[in-house]
């Protein structure tokens, strides 16, 4: 199967985006696909304002990228725009980064009037970065995420079934398989 980057644009670690993420995740390891999550809040700030692109932890996460067949990004939405921490990072990504992947953008947010920032937005910066192919995106509204006090995520039913369905159409243009109804 494919080997899925998984990374997160989001500034927060306790992030809604952040969690969902490693809970499509989840869903992909078990279609098969090999997930590698990367957590951009994770590498040196001072490498990534200063856009070192030979800083080590940079160095290294641009050659998951490039090692990956597929990516999902997923975002917290500010100001009807992917965040910030996501934009320093693909800013330090060579300009075809993303040649001949398959691309799932996904985003979180407190309000519908930033649904559209996925497709005005995020989609303009992957698709100019060379993505072979990028799947229907999906935005999630904040109160549709909840985590319970376990630790666990819930997510509300309509949009569970709706991430699951683009999920799962992101595993198959990877070549993938997609899991039972049942399962998801």
């Amino acid at each position: 199967m494919a080997t899925v980057l998984s990374i997160s644009g989001s500034p927060s670690a306790t992030s809604r985006t952040g969690r969902l993420l490693r809970h499509l995740d989840e869903r992909l390891s078990r279609q098969g696909h090999q997930v590698v999550p990367l957590d951009v809040r994770g590498l040196p700030a001072d490498a990534l304002l200063g856009a070192d692109v030979r800083h080590p932890a940079i160095a290294a996460a641009a050659e998951l990228v490039d090692r990956a067949d597929g990516v999902v990004i997923g975002t917290p939405v500010y100001k009807a725009a992917y965040s910030g921490l996501l934009k320093s990072f693909l800013d330090l990504l060579p300009q075809y980064a993303l040649t001949g992947k398959t691309v799932l953008p996904l985003a979180t947010g407190g309000t519908t009037a930033h649904v559209l920032a996925i497709d005005y937005a995020l989609r303009p910066v992957l698709s100019s970065m060379g993505a072979a192919h990028i799947v229907q995106g999906w935005f999630t509204l904040d109160k549709d995420i909840v985590v319970r006090q376990d630790g666990t995520l819930a997510v509300a039913p309509g949009t569970a079934e709706a991430l699951a369905q683009i999920t799962d159409q992101f595993s198959v243009a990877l070549g993938g398989r997609t899991l039972l109804a049942a399962t998801g």
